[in-house]
């Protein structure tokens, strides 16, 4: 709305004539629209509301940011002490790993020495059941065609016989029935002591040698041999004779 503005009558008249008279004289003032619009400028206070608002929205984001940076610490703090006691159970496994690997290297060698006591076992026990001994090993002479060396054969027993001799040798084992007829070969004449005990029958034997290793078994079921050795010329044999308790079941030999 435009202002509402009062003129007097005399106000006009001494206007009027006034502009008459100063017409040509008196300069044009400036016209000043009553519409003209000035910046408005903002007020330089702010309400307490809003400041208040400001205030409290700041503190509650410091707050979560307090909040957050805990939330991160406690985060990292629990990460950290999670990879510690993931580096300490790394640690013990790998102990006990160890500890695993040298029980069962322990447990390997135990059963290892358990196996050859048992093996000792068997074999001493073996040996407890069948026993060798050594029965003759002193060296002997035989002086010529006419001598002999003789010896009985045990039963129940393995007969290892090994001889060694300076000179030739023969070697028979013969039964006691064989053994008599030897005899009687030499009594008739029918031939010396070296060739009698040899060719009138024997179980075993082994002529004109200087060495012999033979294991006789007949003797283990049968009490009934002898060992005799001849030579045609004077010689000293070496006995390692022995033998190993091993009783047959049944009669063996001349006694079966």
């Amino acid at each position: 709305m435009a202002p509402t503005m009062e003129l007097t009558t005399a106000s006009t008249q001494e206007a009027g004539e006034g502009a008459g008279q100063d017409a040509g004289l008196a300069p044009v003032e400036p016209y000043s629209s009553p519409f003209e619009t000035r910046r408005v400028r903002a007020p330089a206070w702010v309400p307490a509301n809003l400041v208040r608002s400001r205030r409290i929205w700041t503190a509650a984001l410091a707050a979560a940011l307090l909040v957050t940076a805990g939330g991160v610490g406690l985060l990292y703090a629990d990460d950290v002490n999670n990879q510690n006691a993931n580096r300490a159970l790394t640690s013990d496994n790998e102990q006990l790993t160890g500890r695993s690997q040298n029980l069962q290297t322990a447990l390997t060698t135990t059963q290892n020495k358990l196996t050859a006591s048992q093996n000792q076992v068997s074999v001493l026990t073996a040996a407890a059941e069948h026993p060798t001994l050594g029965i003759w090993n002193v060296p002997q002479t035989i002086s010529g065609s006419t001598y002999y060396l003789a010896a009985g054969v045990p039963d129940t027993f393995t007969y290892h016989l090994k001889l060694n001799a300076t000179g030739p040798m023969s070697v028979s084992i013969l039964s006691i029935h064989q053994f008599g007829d030897a005899v009687s070969c030499v009594q008739n004449g029918r031939g010396q002591t070296n060739w009698c005990m040899h060719y009138s029958g024997s179980a075993w034997g082994q002529l004109n040698t200087t060495s012999v290793n033979y294991d006789f078994h007949l003797a283990e079921g049968c009490a009934a041999y002898l060992l005799v050795i001849t030579s045609a010329s004077s010689i000293t044999v070496t006995p390692e004779v022995s033998v190993t308790y091993n009783p047959a079941s049944a009669a063996t030999g001349t006694c079966a």
